[in-house]
């Protein structure tokens, strides 16, 4: 199994390159074809939503948008993948960035509950808390 960088995932969202969208394209027709799937770190998929968001503006219904249609799709294998759904739907019900939520999603499947924080506004996510200094 072949791993995919964000860069790869950046073309085939936004399809800013026609030569690279039109690669990312066939290597993933080609994957579909030969019935492989390739990988996703989890730390692409925070990479990912940073990229979105702050160089090419998306607004957070569209990252939740993306990143959940990236995954369902059959030919993509992400590590951590329930982690990414909790982290996607706390980040969808709370004002925490993504990059809080997948951290409290990944210490709520190690059952390593809570995650503390001085971050006032991250601790409002479900799972985390404050510690008072």
């Amino acid at each position: 199994m072949a791993s995919l960088d964000t860069n790869i995932l950046v073309r085939l969202l936004v399809q800013d390159d026609p030569r690279q969208t039109a690669a990312v394209q066939r290597l993933l027709a080609q994957s579909i074809q030969n019935a492989e799937t390739l990988f996703v770190p989890v730390t692409v998929s925070l990479e990912l939503e940073w990229v979105l968001r702050a160089r090419y503006g998306f607004a957070k219904a569209d990252i939740i948008h993306a990143l959940s249609t990236l995954l369902r799709a059959v030919e993509l294998s992400f590590e951590s993948e329930p982690a990414l759904e909790m982290a996607l739907l706390y980040y969808e019900q709370s004002s925490s960035d993504y990059a809080y939520c997948l951290h409290v999603a990944l210490a709520e499947l190690a059952q390593a509950q809570p995650l503390w924080t001085f971050d006032k506004a991250a601790a409002k996510t479900p799972g985390a808390r404050l510690l008072a200094a």
